[in-house]
Order: structure tokens, then sequence, then C-alpha cells
């Protein structure tokens, strides 16, 4: 089973796309780690990509694509996965489409989460991350326990260069014209269903898990 996560920047796609990935058994994909991994190595995608991130753009089409799709092919992905980040325009949508259809399979069920978009601009202000193993932590609900080391690894927690207040502002300019649009493009195919992103993390995962029961995956 495919399944999406959809959402303004913020509503915690990729929080709860981690924790269903670990009750369902199947990969994570994110595009943005996997843009971030190699910004953090310095290799060319890194440079393509932090280009576009670090003004609050989106990278372009091809390039994105590329990754997911060979990130689909590999073996771990047989019985399914969950996206994060992906697609975000509908020329992606479509290129993920015709991908899926070749390889006889489809998108099952797409995840809108439902978030006021200024409870999203407090969550970010407040997020931070582990550059190195990725754990995410909010300064105000679930903060490292010393307040700066991540828990897991030891590392400095970091404020993510796309969580700047005016890359905030940039990002929600691109999801408004370019990632919305999809909701009516999979309410049109009949697999998008909501969950309600409000009143913290497992509040909002138990909302996911309920709404993906209700739809009988």
């Amino acid at each position: 089973m495919i399944i999406m996560l959809l959402g303004a920047p913020g509503a915690g796609k990729g929080t709860q796309a981690v924790k269903l990935a670990s009750i369902l058994e199947i990969p994570h994909i994110s595009t943005g780690d996997i843009f971030r991994s190699n910004i953090k190595e310095g290799t060319e995608l890194g440079k393509l990509a932090a280009s576009y991130i670090n003004n609050g753009k989106l990278v372009p089409d091809e390039v994105t694509f590329s990754i997911v799709e060979d990130r689909l092919k590999k073996p771990d992905c047989a019985n399914g996965a969950i996206l994060d980040g992906f697609p975000r325009t509908i020329p992606q949508a479509e290129m993920l489409d015709r991908f899926l259809a070749s390889e006889g399979k489809k998108l099952d069920i797409v995840v809108n989460i439902v978030i006021d978009e200024d409870e999203i601009v407090e969550r970010l202000s407040q997020r931070r991350y582990c550059p190195e193993c990725k754990a995410t932590y909010h300064l105000g609900h679930r903060p490292p326990k010393n307040g700066v080391n991540c828990d897991v690894c030891g590392t400095e927690v970091i404020l993510r260069d796309d969580d700047q207040p005016d890359v905030i502002q940039k990002r929600f300019k691109e999801y408004h014209e370019s990632t919305e649009p999809l909701i009516e493009y999979y309410k049109a195919k009949g697999n998008l269903i909501e969950s309600q992103g409000v009143n913290g993390i497992e509040q909002s995962l138990n909302n996911t898990i309920r709404a993906l029961i209700n739809r009988k995956i």
C-alpha cells in the first residue's frame, strides 16, 4: 500500500510519516530528508537543492521525481511506502501516477492534514531538528531533555534554514500556489481523506490513524 501525506509546511507530515511507517512496517520516503542529507554532504544534488530550499522554493519536478522513482524501485518498497513531501505539484503527481501504473501499482490513499496557518507558524518557529540522526523537537511541547542536545545522539539541535520566519512565508506562498491544488486533484480521484492536525503530535497521529482505519486500509 502506498500512502501519501499532504498538508501545508509544518503540518506534521514528517513526524506522522515516521510513526506510520513504523506501525505499518513500510519505508518512509522523505524528499526533504534526502535533499538535506545531500546538502550536508555537499553533493551536486545538495548544492542544487539548497539553491531552491533555502529560498523557500520548490526543487524542480524532474529532479525530485527522479529521486522518488529510484527509491520506490528498491526491494524494501515491494509492499508499499509512506510518501512525505512528494508529490508537491500537479505535474509531479502526474509523473507519479504514470510511474506507478507502469509498475502495476497506484497511490492508494492521500491523507490531507488540516491545520490553521497561525498554529503552523508558531510550531515552525519553535521546531528544532538534529542534523545527525534527524530527530525532531519542539521547544514548547517536546524539547530535548537538556534543551540543547539531541536525546538520541547528543548532537546540538538546530533551527532548519527553511524554518526561518522569512522563508516560512515564502514556503506558504509556494504551497498555496503549487501544492494546495493537489487537494482537488486527489478528491477527483476519490483517494483523499482528511485528518485534523491540531492538539499536539500524538492527537494528530491518532486522528490520522482513525481516518485510515475508517478508510479500511
